[in-house]
């Protein structure tokens, strides 16, 4: 049985011209990326050592004209071009290739996240699969939406014990700068574990194939599209002491397809311990 979330949350006012700027900035960041998979593209490091490719920066800049047409009054913050027009209270959050290192290595398990923040409240996501063709849609006071020729259905899976979940990580390395030692703990209590994914796992939890995704060292643009796609599939998006994610977060990120599963994450998180 899945969640197929209700969103209480009022509607997003001009809900549909703002959903039309994000996909077609998504349907043309797609066109710049598939060219390059599987291409052979030079990969360069940027200064946290972290990969960058003419993929990444061709595709942010392509999102952005789009939105500065469409939109000209509103912010926009991207990982590989920093922050514009700011003081709006609308902005834009963009993670052109979300997944680099699997786009570089030809996993089609990177995704393009375009997300809209108003008041720096996530209100709008997109994780865009190019090269699979899936597209993840989460808005305030709309149920996700799932479009793909592939299989499956958005709805997070009920799942009240984490003895029987299915544990997401994109990598042990992001592990090791854990703010606390128990992830550990998580994983021993979980059915599985599973490792890489980046976005695309997120993607998957809210199709009810995966139940919890317990990550750190995230940025924002690597979660504000994520908030509201797993909220209107009925998850649950916080930090590893179960609170709200917002631009000062301490770069943990907990992802639970079922809420009731949330307060024994949250806690074995921080105390290596069930909770009570």
């Amino acid at each position: 049985m899945t969640h197929t979330g209700t969103p209480l949350a009022a509607a997003l006012p001009d809900a549909d011209r703002l959903l039309d700027a994000a996909t077609a900035a998504a349907d043309a960041a797609a066109c710049v990326i598939r060219p390059f998979f599987r291409s052979g593209v030079t990969v360069d490091d940027k200064s946290d050592q972290s990969p960058v490719t003419v993929a990444d920066r061709t595709a942010e800049r392509t999102i952005r004209a789009i939105l500065a047409e469409r939109l000209p009054d509103h912010a926009v913050l991207g990982e590989e071009f920093g922050l514009e027009r700011a003081g709006s209270r609308h902005c834009w959050v963009i993670d052109p290739i979300d997944g680099t290192r699997a786009f570089v290595t030809g996993r089609p398990t990177f995704g393009t996240l375009i997300a809209l923040l108003e008041n720096g409240v996530p209100v709008l996501g997109i994780i865009d699969q190019p090269i699979t063709g899936e597209r993840w849609i989460g808005m305030r006071g709309r149920p996700t939406r799932y479009e793909s020729r592939l299989p499956g259905t958005i709805g997070t899976r009920r799942c009240t014990a984490l003895k029987l979940a299915e544990l997401s990580c994109t990598s042990p390395e992001m592990i090791a700068d854990a703010p606390t030692p128990y992830w550990d703990a998580l994983r021993r209590a979980a059915r599985r574990v599973t490792w890489g994914g980046d976005c695309y796992a997120y993607g998957l939890l809210a199709l009810g194939q995966v139940d919890v995704i317990a990550e750190c060292t995230m940025k924002i643009w690597d979660w504000a599209a994520l908030v509201p796609i797993i909220e209107g599939a009925g998850g649950r998006v916080t930090d590893w002491h179960g609170r709200t994610l917002h631009a000062q977060s301490d770069g943990t990120v907990l992802a639970v397809g079922d809420p009731a599963m949330l307060a024994g994450a949250v806690s074995l998180l921080n105390t290596g311990l069930p909770a009570r």
